[in-house]
């Protein structure tokens, strides 16, 4: 009897499937927590070569209008963010994939680049209680005077490592984006879910987050 040949096909899944879901969490009424998942970014590690950082600031600002940050800084355009990740070191994150290899290929002459997009784990929060939730877990002062708009860094929240970043205030308050790598994206969450209960969170998960897409 001849064998029977199967086929599994396998579709990618956002690096929230199966821990984030869209809704309240935590304490009824006006939430002073909103967390949203960021998959689909295109995101890459860049590195510059021991000869200097100019050639990779130069083509980043040709291509994406973005200068590189030479402290811990983001910097921002519509589509891109560049996030300094140490001396030499960045993240550049897009929105969407949308002609992210390109971008990478024509940068790949210049520096080290090492596609991250399926490796990392994004969250967009913001709100008026944002900053005493993360405190409960943040090695950071993140008061506006000591963690301004735009600064970044590398560090852990409830020992796990994270990059953080400060993007522009939202209409609720202050906004950060935090990105863990994937395969803590379920210990981080059950912190964070945990944290944020107490002021009440509005919880954003789009298809491919929850696994839809």
């Amino acid at each position: 009897m001849a064998d029977v040949m199967t086929t599994t096909t396998w579709a990618p899944r956002g690096a929230w499937a199966g821990i984030l879901q869209s809704g309240h969490r935590g304490t009824a009424g006006k939430s002073g927590v909103r967390v949203e998942a960021r998959d689909g970014l295109g995101i890459a590690s860049l590195i510059a070569p021991a000869s200097g950082d100019a050639p990779l600031a130069a083509a980043m600002k040709a291509r994406l209008g973005l200068d590189l940050p030479s402290t811990p800084a983001v910097a921002s355009s519509r589509t891109h963010a560049a996030v300094w990740a140490g001396p030499g070191q960045w993240l550049l994150v897009a929105n969407d994939r949308t002609g992210f290899a390109d971008a990478l290929q024509a940068l790949s002459d210049v520096a080290a680049v090492a596609d991250q997009s399926s490796g990392r784990a994004a969250l967009r929060v913001s709100g008026a209680a944002v900053r005493n939730a993360l405190a409960k877990g943040c090695m950071l002062d993140l008061h506006p005077a000591a963690f301004p708009i735009g600064m970044a860094a590398l560090t852990s929240i409830a020992h796990i490592g994270v990059h953080l970043w400060r993007a522009e205030d939202g209409p609720e308050g202050a906004v950060f984006e935090i990105m863990v790598a994937r395969s803590f994206a379920g210990s981080f969450w059950s912190w964070l879910s945990a944290s944020v209960a107490e002021f009440g969170c509005d919880i954003i998960a789009n298809e491919a987050s929850t696994g839809r897409g």
